[in-house]
């Protein structure tokens, strides 16, 4: 499975990358495949493993702030492995290629 999440701090002010640091040290820590980019992380294993994870990570901003919101998107396909890659790569080929679908 693979789930992206947002986890923001409310009630901190603008200035929350620290906070954001604070989860993503979380997910990084977690050994699971991951990925950061501005708006999402990217974490891949199965649904105990990457819930525990987005759990913990929510868990460490909620510690700082007085509220935290998120937004979480699965993609649950058994079976798949290294879809964070192979997503991508596929999405890559085509462009390369020149295709529409």
């Amino acid at each position: 499975m693979i789930i992206a999440f947002s986890v923001t701090p409310l009630g901190v002010g603008e200035e929350v990358g620290g906070y954001v640091a604070d989860a993503v040290r979380v997910v990084r820590e977690s050994g699971l495949p991951n990925r950061t980019d501005a708006m999402f992380t990217t974490v891949e294993g199965d649904w105990d493993e990457v819930m525990d994870v987005v759990k913990r990570a929510v868990a460490a901003v909620e510690a700082r702030a007085p509220r935290v919101s998120f937004i979480l998107k699965a993609d649950i396909r058994p079976g798949v492995s290294d879809g964070m890659t192979s997503k991508v790569e596929t999405v890559e080929r085509h462009l390369a290629a020149g295709s529409e679908g």
